[in-house]
């Protein structure tokens, strides 16, 4: 039987897991069995310059937290190793990263679990599709390129009738 004191421990534990749980805006399980030393440095240097949280915890703990924190759809899947990126900001950072990371390996050695954004839930398959979605920065950069099209060919249609005019006179 554990000691009060191992026991205090494992509940400050779950506490801290639940808190950043219930303050992150996604997550995502993984599987990173296989993956080297190097691939993992390369790995954690790349979420973490995205501004997200990347660990390794026992599947317990974790359970523990996802049911504190009402994400308890995701326990099914916390079998054999797990590590957990979480992002409070970026919402689809965590499966992004992940998803191309996976993609890398051809799902031999790093395998996509499952994943949340707020309190939804996404399986394998849905953590896959949100790896596709591009980052804030593209989609708005995607947004004035779109904008901008437009606004480019009204300017010269009005400078075509400016010169037009000019001509004529």
């Amino acid at each position: 039987m554990p000691s009060e004191k191992v026991l205090l421990a494992k509940q400050e534990k779950v506490e801290k897991l639940t808190e950043l749980l219930k303050n992150s805006a996604a997550g995502v399980l993984v599987d990173y069995r296989g993956i080297t030393v190097e691939e993992d440095t390369k790995l954690r240097k790349e979420l973490r310059e995205a501004g997200v949280t990347y660990f390794v915890e026992k599947n317990t703990m974790l359970r523990f937290a996802m049911d504190n924190a009402g994400l308890s759809g995701l326990t099914n899947v916390l079998e054999g190793t797990t590590a957990i990126a979480v992002s409070s900001e970026d919402q689809t950072a965590p499966a992004r990263i992940l998803g191309k990371f996976s993609e890398s390996c051809n799902g031999e050695k790093f395998n996509l679990k499952a994943g949340f954004i707020g309190e939804e839930i996404y399986d394998e398959a849905g953590v896959k599709a949100l790896s596709k979605i591009p980052s804030r920065e593209v989609l708005l950069a995607q947004l004035v390129g779109s904008l901008q099209g437009p606004i480019q060919k009204l300017a010269a249609t009005l400078q075509a009738v400016v010169d037009k005019e000019n001509d004529a006179a």
